[in-house]
């Protein structure tokens, strides 16, 4: 474990407070530097070459590699304290800040999970004119190119690369496994003199490619183009862009790691049942198509998933959950801020979640303006949609007095915003906010003028799944309330029943894929579990009486973790041996639809059949007159003695 903090004020530009930071993380802080990247570099060496090391500065992170590597010490870890705390219009009040990130910096980062994708450099330049041909020219060098025009043109053969003409009708797949279909596929006949020939136009023509360079300037081949590996898109008119996606392009070669964004539990899935719908919220989230229907659950191609995490903050069942980090880790990370921050006296803390667009806005502002407020601890996260209901109000919990989201041009801003919602109304209060902002200093002014608000005195450790740690949450935060109203659309809530309307058919109870909705063998009950529902919705849409509606709510009190009666009747006590079966009602119903009015109940015989139990039922037809399935007499059962005395009359 990192047991030393290399401290340096950046040339005196920032404060620092060893001492309180060592007292509060067992960090031990040595003197502080001025320049440990520059004048005092020696001395710089000579502290890496101790080991178990964390330096704080982020900007000069590779020179301290090369400098352990140079003297065969180990690699230090790095926290940035300088633009995330140090540099700021309340940098005398940051040493809480301070210890609180280099706290969460000593804590490991799980293994990431990855497979490996060969791209073999087989590239389709879609395009028209100089521009397409061009970049092929600039990459038939270092892949293998293929330029497909949208009609034949005159093209001179052999630059280095193919030259084919038609129409993409399907493509499908991510880098290393593009799937083509060409439809008026022409390609150049070899041979003769003279402007170039082409085949006649055919239909269906099949092929694969790695990797696909967009110039064609019209709509894009994907959803959300930007995050599909492997597809580059340039506008053909900017030669700027043009040049970045050829360069991008010429290094989609060989052996690539992505990440196993999400893991998937396909039996907690609660997508649909019986062919009936149910849950499609990550299929309506998902920005790249990556998730399709599977029957009763769905599934995640790792190769088209971007990592946006919409899909595991949306999920009601935790059948999709995020792995890149798993969700623990990050509770574990917004616990121990608010601990250290807690512990080097500081008070009141705001969370801002950020991804790398946020981190080098909050440098920018440092560098520039007025940095953040001492009270407001940066959380870098891989994934902004990712942070859903459940991880707001676990930073609520765990001692944030508010939790703020930098937005990035390309954040999924309707799930965030409904994620948000949704915590506030958990919270009882506008304590999340979503910060909408692309200019550093608005960023400053915006969490400099936050309305003050005030931390749990209690806070709680937040453990567990996303829907314990909402509802450990939702306790610590509201302790005398019993019954929250959500939103439409969460994934809590109760199951209203119409008793009136109500069979108890018990088709609701064969199809709840969560088990919220059960029975009760010994008689005619429906029951329900609060706790486990999901708002899925498909016990409202498989009720043959259209009886049950749904009613978004988050109950706090300990009878949502039991199960308790929602109708109930009278069993049925069979008229040939008591057995209770049925309802008495349902029983009674059909007695009065069929009985006598219907060809196979016309007798009373037939009729009293309806009041009779599954074997009394079967005894009584197979004894009756008239039975459609009874035979002719069996012939007796013939014996050894009967061969032998046939034998003997012979």
């Amino acid at each position: 474990m990192t047991k030393k903090l290399l401290l340096c004020d950046c040339l005196g530009s920032q404060p620092i407070d060893g001492d309180a930071i060592s007292a509060t993380t067992g960090l031990t802080c040595a003197k502080i530097m001025t320049h440990a990247c520059g004048a005092e570099v020696a001395q710089t060496a000579e502290r890496l070459a101790e080991g178990d090391v964390m330096v704080a500065c982020q900007q000069e992170a590779a020179l301290f590699r090369d400098l352990a590597e140079e003297i065969n010490a180990a690699q230090p870890r790095f926290v940035d304290l300088r633009d995330r705390a140090g540099w700021s219009d309340e940098s005398a009040e940051a040493a809480p800040k301070m210890a609180a990130l280099a706290a969460e910096a000593l804590l490991d980062a799980p293994p990431e999970r990855t497979i490996d994708i060969m791209s073999s450099g087989a590239c389709l330049i879609i395009g028209k004119g100089e521009v397409a041909l061009q970049a092929a020219q600039d990459l038939a060098g270092i892949l293998a190119v293929t330029v497909l025009l949208p009609a034949p043109d005159e093209v001179t053969p052999g630059g280095g690369f193919d030259v084919v003409a038609g129409a993409l009708a399907r493509v499908t797949g991510s880098l290393g496994q593009f799937d083509l279909r060409i439809d008026g596929f022409q390609h150049i006949i070899a041979g003769g003199r003279g402007a170039a020939r082409w085949t006649e136009p055919k239909n269906g023509a099949l092929s694969q490619c790695d990797v696909i360079l967009d110039l064609s300037g019209g709509r894009p081949l994907f959803p959300a183009p930007e995050k599909r590996d492997g597809y580059l898109r340039a506008d053909p008119g900017s030669q700027s862009a043009v040049a970045n996606a050829v360069l991008q392009a010429s290094q989609m070669i060989g052996t690539f790691e992505k990440p196993l964004y999400v893991r998937l539990e396909e039996p907690l899935c609660a997508h649909s049942r019986a062919e009936q719908a149910a849950c499609s919220k990550c299929l309506d989230a998902c920005p790249t198509g990556a998730i399709t229907s599977a029957g009763e659950h769905v599934a995640i191609d790792p190769l088209i998933c971007a990592g946006c995490g919409a899909c595991a903050a949306l999920c009601p069942s935790a059948a999709i959950t995020y792995d890149a980090p798993p969700v623990a880790s990050l509770f574990a990370r917004m616990n121990t801020l608010a601990n250290t921050f807690r512990k080097a006296g500081g008070t009141d803390p705001r969370l801002l979640v950020h991804d790398d667009h946020g981190a080098e806005m909050i440098s920018l502002a440092a560098r520039y303006g007025r940095g953040l407020p001492s009270d407001v601890i940066p959380l870098s996260v891989s994934a902004l949609a990712g942070v859903g209901h459940a991880e707001m109000l676990a930073a609520l919990a765990s001692g944030f007095a508010r939790v703020s989201v930098l937005l990035a041009p390309r954040s999924d801003r309707d799930v965030l915003r409904q994620e948000a919602d949704l915590a506030n109304a958990i919270a009882g209060q506008p304590s999340v906010d979503l910060l909408d902002l692309s200019d550093p200093d608005a960023l400053s002014d915006a969490l400099y003028d936050q309305t003050p608000a005030t931390s749990l005195t209690e806070p709680i450790l937040p453990l567990g799944t996303r829907r314990q740690v909402t509802r450990l949450a939702a306790k610590a935060l509201q302790p005398d309330a019993e019954v929250l109203p959500l939103p439409e659309a969460a994934p809590y809530g109760a199951v209203l029943l119409d008793q009136e309307a109500c069979t108890l058919c018990l088709s609701c109870v064969s199809l709840c894929p969560a088990g919220a909705l059960g029975d009760n063998p010994d008689k005619p009950q429906l029951r329900f579990q609060e706790d486990a529902c999901l708002q899925c919705g498909l016990c409202a849409t498989i009720c043959p009486e259209t009886a049950i509606t749904l009613e978004p709510q988050l109950n706090l009190s300990d009878t949502a973790l039991a199960q308790r009666v929602l109708h109930e009747e009278e069993p049925f006590a069979c008229v040939e041996c008591g057995s209770l079966f049925g309802s008495k009602s349902t029983v009674e119903r059909i007695m009065e639809k069929l009985a006598g009015k219907h060809s196979m109940f016309s007798n009373p015989q037939a009729a009293r059949m309806i009041q009779m139990c599954d074997n009394c039922r079967i005894q009584a037809q197979y004894h009756s007159e008239n039975n459609p399935f009874a035979g002719g007499e069996r012939p007796p059962v013939r014996t050894s003695a009967d061969y032998l005395s046939k034998r003997k009359d012979h």
